[in-house]
């Protein structure tokens, strides 16, 4: 039996797990949005479910809540 001693120097082989910086960027930028956007929702329905006594409470009515012109972030 023949065996061959052939050896591949590591540095000529790519990484599978390289990843351009640049789309990591992007996925990670693309996330955050996803994840704001979803709070927003999240906060609106919320807004949605309560009465308009307690709406008046915190100094909204029913039409602010149905529009985008309110938005409360937190920065």
């Amino acid at each position: 039996m023949y065996s061959s001693k052939i050896t591949i120097p590591t540095r000529t082989i790519r990484s599978s797990r390289h990843i351009d910086s640049g789309l990591l960027l992007a996925v990670i930028t693309a996330a955050r949005w996803l994840a704001r956007k979803m709070n927003e929702r999240r906060n609106c329905n919320a807004l949605m479910e309560l009465s308009d006594a307690q709406l008046k409470d915190i100094g909204l009515s029913r039409g602010q809540t149905e529009s985008d012109v309110h938005v409360y972030s937190r920065s």
